[in-house]
């Protein structure tokens, strides 16, 4: 199975680009939504969360406010670091069991990361293939503060918190561009795709050597 990181900045056309490959057989596995399961209610990373925030993050039925923590988070970069600390090997360690799982059931030949903070939290040399999606700022943060209704400084925010996108391209194996029309992006995904299973051809005969 050829596993493989999707990644990009916050609002640049993931989703988009895991659905298409979605239809065409791949498995999709999202990071953010096994980040919030671990953060469910008196999980041990709930419990690390409030230890450092304090209850003031939590909601009455004691889930965890993601706006309150989100504010926090993006205005100070220390506190950032702390929680993507705490979560990333979370996740990650989750992740790996389940790449094995999928990979001796054998019924799929691609497996999807789909994650915005891949390369920042050091894992891109565990991938088979890094596939960056981007678009331009001005793209990225109108998205942005529709998707989250939030403001413009908010927005900034989160968008800078992160890698530059030109960094990030610097690892990429394949990058599709979101900038033009949907029909484009589309084009692109399938491409990629099709490059994809290449890659995947490629893998599976060099195992056979082994």
């Amino acid at each position: 199975m050829l596993v493989v990181a999707l990644t990009g900045g916050i609002a640049t056309g993931k989703s988009v680009i895991a659905q298409v490959w979605e239809q065409l057989g791949c498995y999709i596995h999202e990071s953010d939504i096994l980040a919030h399961e671990l953060q469910a209610p008196n999980q041990p990373a709930w419990k690390a969360i409030i230890s450092h925030f304090g209850e003031k993050i939590l909601n009455p039925d004691k889930t965890i406010n993601r706006d309150a923590l989100g504010a926090i988070v993006f205005a100070d970069r220390q506190e950032l670091q702390f929680l993507n600390d705490l979560l990333h090997p979370m996740v990650m360690a989750k992740k790996t069991e389940l790449i094995e799982k999928i990979d001796q059931e054998g019924h799929y030949k691609i497996f999807v990361s789909v994650a915005a903070l891949t390369i920042e939290a050091g894992y891109a040399g565990f991938f088979d293939k890094i596939i960056v999606v981007h678009c331009n700022k001005q793209t990225q943060l109108k998205r942005l503060i529709e998707r989250d209704a939030i403001d413009r400084k908010k927005a900034l925010e989160k968008i800078n918190s992160q890698m530059s996108p030109e960094e990030k391209l610097g690892f990429a194996d394949y990058s599709i561009d979101t900038s033009g029309s949907l029909k484009q992006t589309l084009e692109q995904a399938e491409k990629v795709y099709r490059n994809l299973m290449i890659d995947f051809e490629l893998k599976s005969f060099e195992e056979t050597k082994e």
